[in-house]
């Protein structure tokens, strides 16, 4: 499967109607809408204030690491699942690079410190000349009500 193939892939079993997926350009001015998607899905999910911020700050934090290690003309595609008390966010991009974002920098910190799980993979393709899949998936939680 070839990368190109592999970012348009959507499991069978998660195509319900829990998943949104988000596709736009990997620049920088567009990460409004992924701030904003997922402000929005936290809200209707009952997530408290505070953990609403969180996942918008940890949505921005990923999807701006995939920005900068995007190819040109690169799409941004992210998916949002909701599964019971669970957030969970893939953000994957085209890239030219074959590593993912570093783990060693502040960003991974913020990162890691506002969701409950983070994880990255970098996936090649030989068929697609040279070309990578870079992907940060990260879970959040609800917060117990109190």
């Amino acid at each position: 499967m070839s990368v190109e193939r592999e970012l348009a892939h959507v499991e069978p079993e998660i195509a319900a109607a829990n998943l949104v997926e988000v596709r736009i350009a990997a620049e920088p001015a567009q990460l409004a809408v992924m701030r904003a998607v997922v402000g929005d899905l936290a809200m209707r999910a009952d997530y408290d204030v505070d953990t609403i911020a969180d996942l918008r700050l940890a949505v921005d934090e990923a999807c701006s690491s995939l920005v900068r290690l995007a190819a040109p003309a690169a799409t941004l595609v992210c998916r949002f699942r909701l599964a019971g008390d669970r957030l969970s966010v893939t953000a994957e991009v085209i890239s030219d690079d074959a590593f993912g974002p570093r783990k060693d920098t502040f960003s991974w910190r913020v990162l890691s410190a506002l969701a409950d799980v983070v994880s990255t993979s970098v996936e090649s393709d030989p068929a697609a000349n040279g070309s990578h899949l870079v992907r940060i998936e990260l879970t959040k939680g609800r917060t117990a009500h109190v």
